[in-house]
């Protein structure tokens, strides 16, 4: 029972880190996001790209292998829907990309105003002049009582 109690409060610790929530989070937002993407890509970009080749559907290209006879069905690469899938690929990874590179550049605005706002915050040190005309001055201090 000790064993299980222990397992479980390591688990209660795993589950409640934030880098396992933010993950969390990210898969959630990536999901849908994913969705939006093939949404752009199916219903706007194939169709164009398409009317632009001729009037030709991404999802009917195929290299036909074995025609389909009255008791055996077609045997095809279905090149069309790989293209398709790829260009969701391409997409989804070029929106990661930006998305990504904005929140360093915002993140790296954000902690260079956080480094200004504490160094202006902070009290100024005596310089290395200040401190070695101190140590002169003890000294000679020193040397006045021996």
């Amino acid at each position: 029972m000790s064993n299980l109690n222990n397992v479980l409060k390591e688990f209660k610790s795993f589950i409640l880190k934030g880098n396992i929530i933010d993950m969390a989070v990210g898969v959630i937002i990536g999901g849908a996001f994913s969705k939006i993407v093939t949404s752009l890509v199916n219903d706007i970009l194939m169709p164009a790209l398409g009317a632009l080749m001729g009037g030709a559907s991404f999802n009917t290209l195929k290299l036909v292998i074995n025609p389909a006879t009255e008791t055996t069905e077609e045997a095809a690469i279905l090149y069309g829907s790989f293209l398709q899938n790829v260009l969701d690929f391409m997409i989804i990874g070029a929106c990661m990309f930006f998305m990504v590179k904005a929140i360093a550049v915002i993140n790296s605005r954000f902690r260079s105003q956080e480094a200004t706002a504490k160094e202006a915050a902070a009290p100024a040190g005596p310089t290395q002049e200040e401190l070695l005309a101190e140590i002169r001055d003890l000294l000679r201090d020193r040397q006045g009582q021996l």
